[in-house]
């Protein structure tokens, strides 16, 4: 691995990124404890925290602990461009032999860290984390479980199931991603289709204790909705396939119908039922198709805007 020259002694830097927006709460604890597991690691550190425009009191107290440890770095967002962007963002910026990304609400604990250096010095590129239990509410739970599951099978690469997004990069992987230049990443998927070895290191997730969680309905929806978009063609295929089974389904209970009314012309009726069911079962079929299909022309023009990942403001305690 490259070495860096650190002062007197060569030593590899670790680069450290968490995201944050309106984690005012958090923030301090994170870099403190972040602190207290480097100091027992024979490496350099750099904490990039990138923050995307938060409105609360979160900067002023980034800017002071930044005075104050100048291992702590700053990316100032111009707008909130999202949870999906802005730390991939960070990630293609950081220049150590490792990057760690770990979130900022304390759910992802801090002292995993010392677990991902040890599978890194193992020789594994990529270490992400997973919760194969978590004290969040079990019904959110269950459905984040269900959808990683159905993702796996129905990804076109292997993908690691109930992974939080946590985990250390080796520089290799993070050259790869920026040769990848993606304008809207399904991060955990790209590490994966990437091919490097992944080792993993489990643990079980506690309760968010301070701050509200920035997500909802629509940005979960939407992380998956793109986990599937870019990394399977299968619901495309499921549509094509589906519309000939249902036309050959249409045309055998066509044929049935005529059959019946030439054996029993004067007492077959059809009546209404069978065909408001049956326009309603179709028309939602259709929309549902149309709708699927929409998010996989959304993804490609995301694509093809060529758009930046986000637009910076302000950097800090960065090399100029």
């Amino acid at each position: 691995m490259r070495l860096k020259w650190m002062g007197p002694s060569m030593r590899k830097l670790i680069s450290i990124v968490t995201p944050c927006y309106n984690e005012m709460d958090n923030v301090e604890e994170l870099s403190q404890r972040i602190a207290a597991v480097m100091a027992d690691q024979p490496y350099d550190y750099e904490h990039i925290f990138i923050d995307n425009a938060s409105t609360d009191g979160t900067q002023p107290l980034l800017r002071d602990l930044a005075s104050k440890d100048k291992r702590i770095k700053l990316i100032f967002n111009a707008r909130n461009f999202g949870h999906i962007k802005s730390p991939y963002h960070a990630i293609l910026q950081c220049e150590g032999d490792a990057c760690i990304l770990i979130a900022s609400d304390l759910q992802d604990p801090p002292e995993i860290i010392s677990e991902f250096i040890t599978k890194w010095e193992e020789g594994f590129k990529t270490v992400l984390a997973v919760k194969p239990v978590s004290d969040e509410h079990s019904v959110m739970f269950f459905l984040r479980k269900t959808y990683y599951q159905f993702i796996t099978r129905i990804s076109e690469v292997p993908l690691v199931q109930n992974a939080t997004g946590a985990g250390l990069f080796d520089k290799a992987v993070i050259k790869v991603l920026r040769q990848i230049q993606s304008a809207y990443p399904y991060f955990r998927g790209l590490v994966c289709e990437i091919g490097f070895p992944i080792a993993t290191v489990p643990f079980r997730q506690p309760r968010r204790l301070r701050g509200v969680t920035k997500n909802n309905f629509y940005t979960l929806y939407d992380i998956a909705m793109l986990g599937i978009t870019n990394h399977s063609k299968v619901p495309l295929r499921f549509m094509t396939i589906g519309g000939f089974a249902l036309s050959f389904f249409s045309l055998f209970v066509a044929f049935c119908f005529l059959v019946a009314k030439l054996l029993l012309w004067n007492t077959f009726v059809l009546g209404t039922a069978p065909l408001l069911v049956g326009l309603f079962f179709f028309g939602a079929v259709q929309i549902f198709s149309l709708g699927l299909l929409g998010e996989y022309i959304g993804s490609i023009h995301t694509q093809v805007r060529n758009m930046p990942l986000v637009i910076e403001i302000e950097r800090v305690n960065f090399e100029s």
